[in-house]
């Protein structure tokens, strides 16, 4: 997968559509069923979006966009505040180079304690969730493409390295694969769980109270691992690899993949199937509680767009 990604995955692209072409007219021939639409598609003021979190506390969306390379450091990447009927409630919340903030390319976000934690190529940063005033930085020695990020309960925030570099065709390995965990405080502490090949390109997280679950971009493979970074179980296949978001809600898991085009959805001990079909370049996922829905950033197509879930 990440030999078939071109060297324009590093800059904006042209937004795809969502839905087939209409099907030619043929007297006797039944029309193809329409293809299910999204509850609501955003796409004011985005660009390059990859990841959207839910904020209940507040009831709105927040969307990280790059808003160029995803490996340049540039300082012009932000995050949006959108509500969740589609309108901009702040365009640019938080914006690389003003106001004292640095944010190159934002990835993988979440909230712990009144803080957003937002991924950004080889560090953490930390943003008051109110005022989005920066509030101090995790820098991950050594990683090359910090991607996911996730608060578990006890307010220890995990985050992947996905390994990639700058290639001649676009993205290629590392070799810097790895899972780490940040323990809050007046000074974070940052430790290292795994380090490995083996988890070809580490993308989506989530932690429960005794596992963490990631998925791998190079690969269609769901790894459990503990807490202190030990493999659990075996590893689980799914239908389609290029993996990216993943959330989980009840004791159901929902990926995004690349190379599917597509969300599945499944236990942790499998089997996966697809859900939603038809989503060029799904990124980094969100679940809006309230209103049950799955929140899609496509990347390519410079909108976010939400899913009602049965």
């Amino acid at each position: 997968m990440l030999r078939r990604l071109s060297a324009a995955v590093l800059v904006l692209f042209a937004t795809v559509a969502l839905a087939d072409k209409p099907a030619a007219k043929d007297a006797g021939v039944p029309a193809a069923p329409p293809k299910p639409a999204a509850a609501v598609t955003f796409s004011e003021g985005l660009s390059t979006p990859e990841s959207v979190l839910y904020d209940a506390e507040t009831d709105t969306y927040l969307v990280g966009s790059i808003n160029g390379s995803p490996l340049a450091k540039d300082n012009n990447g932000y995050v949006s505040e959108l509500s969740p009927d589609g309108k901009v409630l702040a365009a640019k919340f938080i914006e690389g180079g003003q106001k004292g903030v640095t944010l190159n390319a934002p990835k993988g976000l979440t909230l712990s304690k009144g803080l957003l934690y937002v991924a950004d190529i080889d560090t953490v940063r930390m943003f008051d969730r109110k005022t989005g005033e920066p509030k101090g930085e995790v820098k991950i020695a050594g990683a090359t493409f910090v991607n996911d990020v996730f608060a578990a309960a006890d307010g220890k925030v995990y985050v992947t390295d996905s390994g990639f570099k700058a290639g001649k065709e676009g993205f290629e390995p590392s070799g810097t694969d790895g899972v780490y965990v940040i323990e809050p405080g007046k000074k974070p502490k940052l430790k290292t769980l795994l380090k490995s090949k083996a988890l070809k390109g580490p993308n989506g997280i989530v932690a429960t109270a005794d596992a963490l679950y990631v998925v791998s971009y190079g690969a269609n493979e769901l790894t459990t691992l503990d807490l202190a970074g030990k493999k659990k179980g075996e590893v689980v296949t799914l239908p389609t690899g290029g993996l990216d978001g993943l959330v989980l809600v009840g004791d159901t898991l929902f990926v995004s993949s690349w190379e599917g085009k597509s969300v599945s959805s499944g236990r942790a001990g499998g089997p996966f199937s697809e859900v939603f079909t038809g989503l060029e370049a799904p990124a980094d996922l969100g679940f809006d509680s309230k209103r049950n829905r799955l929140l899609v950033p496509r990347f390519m197509g410079n909108t976010v767009e939400a899913w009602d879930v049965k």
